[in-house]
């Protein structure tokens, strides 16, 4: 993620988007592990009512700072997609259940070739301490009803740690700007349900994803939002409302054409090196 000394070329910038909402307490633990040489890192700030502002400047005196929206994780992220600068972004939770050490993996398979690289806890390296019994059943059911409905070979459909070419962003076709009918509430998109969204338009769209190996750690300070049953509906809603809509054009046919890489791209796949440690699976 530096300048390749001698070579005249640059790796490609990675922007780090963190939504965060009253994690004060967790930020120290996040920021610790974060990759020195990032781009940039962006916490979006779900309107907190605690330190959280403070404590990320602290940590971090070049952190940008940016105000969602709405409301709900989904619309954070959009924020945060939309500010990104790098080539690459980087989504990281707040709570320290994902491990920012684990970006540079994610990047080499960016390098490497693929337009998506998603993380798996149900792979060679991977793992989690926080999943139960009973979420890792459904989680490989919904999984499995993805993988049929789009011919792909997704592990973990519910798992929010993805590395991406920031030029893929239209494609996930994620709203920062307009507001709700009624004036109040979300958009589609704007909640949990943003994880499998995107997972769901990547493959829809035909893209090339490479799965990567990675470890989820509890959730160090506060309680979880959590609920297997009621959020496994809510996954279980999004597959079947995007598998009737993906049937009609979401996208302008441009934003569903693989564009040439950028520079930085082509720069960083000069001399792609193996990742140890990591499981992949990728597919056109």
């Amino acid at each position: 993620m530096t300048a390749q000394a001698g070579s005249g070329r640059r790796s490609p910038r990675v922007s780090v988007v963190v939504p965060a909402l009253n994690e004060a307490r967790n930020l120290s633990h996040v920021f610790a592990r974060m990759p020195d040489d990032i781009h940039e890192l962006i916490l979006v700030d779900g309107h907190s009512v605690d330190d959280t502002v403070r404590v990320a400047r602290e940590l971090w005196p070049g952190v940008r700072v940016v105000r969602q929206t709405r409301t709900g994780k989904g619309n954070a992220l959009a924020c945060g997609f939309a500010a990104a600068t790098g080539d690459i972004i980087a989504m990281i939770d707040a709570d320290g259940s994902a491990d920012p050490g684990e970006i540079p993996r994610f990047v080499q398979a960016l390098v490497q070739g693929a337009d998506f690289a998603k993380g798996t806890r149900f792979a060679a390296g991977g793992g989690s301490h926080d999943i139960t019994r009973l979420r890792s059943l459904g989680n490989r059911a919904l999984t499995s009803l993805v993988n049929a409905c789009y011919r792909t070979r997704y592990t973990d459909l519910c798992y929010g740690y993805n590395v991406f070419w920031r030029r893929i962003t239209p494609v996930l076709g994620l709203d920062a700007t307009s507001s709700p009918a009624d004036g109040a509430g979300r958009l589609w998109g704007d909640g949990f349900e943003v994880e499998t969204l995107i997972n769901v338009r990547v493959a829809a769209a035909g893209l090339t994803v490479t799965e990567v190996a990675s470890f989820e750690h509890p959730r160090i300070h506060g309680a979880s939002n959590l609920n297997a049953f009621r959020d496994g509906l809510r996954v279980l809603r999004t597959i079947l409302y995007e598998r009737v809509n993906s049937r009609r054009p979401r996208f302008a046919p441009a934003t569903l054409v693989r564009p040439p890489p950028s520079e930085p791209e082509r720069a960083a796949r000069v001399r792609p090196q193996p990742a140890s440690g990591r499981w992949t699976i990728s597919w056109r």
